[in-house]
């Protein structure tokens, strides 16, 4: 009986380091999942114009300062793309036009379009 279970203590032993070793490789293909503790502090989307630029989701090149100063009264930028483009900055360390790039280059390859804006799709006929 202790033959058995030694037996399987090894081969798991075994098993979890060869997991561990690996998973570089098989981490980036699980989901992910909402681990508690993980985002420890939460932060509500901004509502307005004015949150946004609070939340650093303002620069030179998309300045949102004529917005707030002309007493815009909509509700802000789109909420999805706020949460995608926080969460880069926050988990690649980058800054918002960096990241607003990052947003905008994968939204393209999600729908078929390379980055510098031309169709994917080798039968797309263009004229220039």
């Amino acid at each position: 009986m202790s033959y058995l279970l030694y037996s399987v203590s090894f081969f798991a032993l075994v098993i979890a380091t060869i997991l561990y070793l690996t998973r570089t490789h098989w981490q980036p293909l699980l989901p992910n999942l909402p681990v508690p503790g993980r985002d420890y502090i939460y932060s509500r989307l901004p509502s307005s114009f004015t949150g946004d630029m609070e939340a650093g989701l303002s620069s030179s090149t998309f300045d949102l300062s004529g917005n707030v100063e002309s007493g815009d009264s909509r509700a802000g930028l789109d909420d999805r793309s706020k949460a995608e483009i926080l969460k880069i900055m926050k988990k690649r360390r980058m800054k918002f036009d960096d990241a607003r790039r990052v947003y905008m280059e994968n939204r393209f390859k999600a729908n078929g379009i390379g980055p510098d804006g031309r169709p994917l799709d080798p039968k797309a006929v263009t004229f220039s």
